[in-house]
């Protein structure tokens, strides 16, 4: 559901600030439950008949207000300016596309369930990293890959009575949109900034939202409409609060509390929609949670060599 925070170390984190684990874990706890939030505010508006292209605008029309007061307070709006313009609109198509897919999952899918697939992510970022970037994988990592699959396995478990299958496709597919979408801002990063990323995203976001009016809108009434200026604010802020905590500490010290998610889901599925998680869900999010973390330590690893 959330878009992937910037890679730490590239020209994308604004002015360096003092580091403090404590305070990047906590923010990063707090942009996972920013980002349950809005999930759960995507099944309730989507449950109440607004098409998943009208939530992609409010989601990025709105995130524009904290998105912009942090590249003003942080780096000015200089930054802005790019020489890219088609990278961007590469990474923007392949990011939104994951998006789309994402906020249709959680319309059709149990809360718990839709997060626990999105976990998925790293597993395919590898994959799709050996294959786009001709980067090496060895051989632990494709092992920690074919380990997380099967746990993707035990969480989608095709199972005729449990197998939501559309739901469980846009999932999958949402997943690899988010890997596809780390794939290219690894790429763009080289020689973009952060904030610039983020802007040109949000923009066409709200661009492709927008673009859809004339294809079955529907005018909300004041609830509803709350909730989907709630999930621009949310999103964007949530957004920020991940890049934050990866300026406050490292990556292998923050990502690993990414798997909070899953608790806030939990919490609010069982009292807004009365979901209980499933066994298979969880024991399938635990493997993917382990393989794609020592993944991650491998990567750490990696890089200091």
């Amino acid at each position: 559901m959330s878009e992937p925070a910037p890679i730490p170390g590239d020209p994308a984190t604004p002015r360096p600030v003092a580091q403090s684990p404590a305070l990047g874990i906590l923010l990063r706890v707090l942009a996972m439950a920013l980002m349950a939030v809005l999930a759960a505010i995507v099944k309730a508006c989507a449950e109440r008949g607004v098409p998943v292209l009208e939530i992609i605008f409010f989601r990025n029309a709105f995130a524009f207000i904290p998105v912009l007061l942090y590249v003003w307070r942080t780096t000015g709006l200089g930054v802005l300016r790019t020489r890219r313009p088609g990278a961007h609109l590469t990474r923007s198509a392949v990011g939104l596309t994951g998006m789309i897919c994402g906020f249709t999952a959680v319309s059709l899918l149990p809360l718990t369930q839709s997060t626990a697939i999105s976990f998925s992510a790293p597993l395919f970022m590898t994959a799709l990293s050996a294959v786009i970037l001709k980067e090496p994988v060895g051989s632990h990592r494709w092992m920690a890959v074919a380990v997380g699959f099967v746990g993707v396995l035990i969480m989608v478990h095709p199972d005729p009575s449990q197998f939501a299958g559309v739901g469980v496709l846009f999932a999958l597919a949402a997943a690899v949109g988010s890997a596809g979408a780390m794939i290219t801002i690894r790429e763009i990063s080289r020689t973009e900034p952060g904030p610039t990323i983020v802007f040109y995203f949000t923009l066409a976001g709200a661009v492709v939202g927008l673009a859809s009016l004339p294809f079955g809108w529907v005018m909300p009434d004041p609830g509803v409409l709350a909730l989907l200026v709630a999930a621009g604010l949310i999103g964007g802020t949530g957004q920020l609060l991940l890049t934050e905590a990866i300026r406050r500490a490292p990556v292998a010290v923050v990502a690993p509390f990414d798997y909070t998610q899953l608790v806030w889901a939990g919490l609010i599925g069982f009292m807004v929609w009365g979901e209980t998680p499933q066994v298979l869900t969880m024991a399938g999010a635990m493997v993917v949670a382990a393989s794609s973390t020592y993944i991650l330590w491998r990567e750490i690893g990696r890089s200091r060599t």
